[in-house]
């Protein structure tokens, strides 16, 4: 009976984890652009026959850029939940958060060109 009760709280904790994913997806643009790009390097990575080590390079990168957007996103929503008037320290806190997800996203498009781009150019020079 235990073991059962704690399967069931661990599925609803899946549960409440989509409904994030799912809302995420509803409202943030950003996300959306992120979860595209991802779809474009696996398609890419899939057609280049790319080995596993870029393949651990590219998913950790793709991760990061999605938990810093999902980071990014819950902070703004508790910002604008505890300060809904215009306010400069949330300014900067919602700033801060949006240069954290584009320095990851900076980052994975660098490992990205990494990947990609020798592949591409022996693939158009031979």
């Amino acid at each position: 009976m235990f073991q059962r009760l704690k399967f069931k709280k661990l599925l609803k904790s899946f549960s409440y984890a989509w409904d994030g994913i799912k809302w995420m997806l509803r409202h943030q643009q950003n996300m959306r652009f992120h979860i595209l790009a991802t779809l474009a390097c696996v398609i890419l990575g899939v057609a280049l026959s790319i080995p596993i080590s870029q393949w651990t390079a590219l998913v950790f990168a793709i991760t990061m850029v999605l938990v810093a957007e999902a980071l990014n996103s819950a902070v703004e929503a508790v910002m604008d939940v505890i300060h809904p008037d215009h306010s400069e320290y949330v300014k900067i806190v919602k700033d801060v958060m949006a240069g954290a997800a584009l320095l990851a996203a900076t980052g994975a498009a660098t490992i990205g060109c990494l990947v990609f781009i020798p592949r591409i150019i022996f693939l158009i020079s031979n």
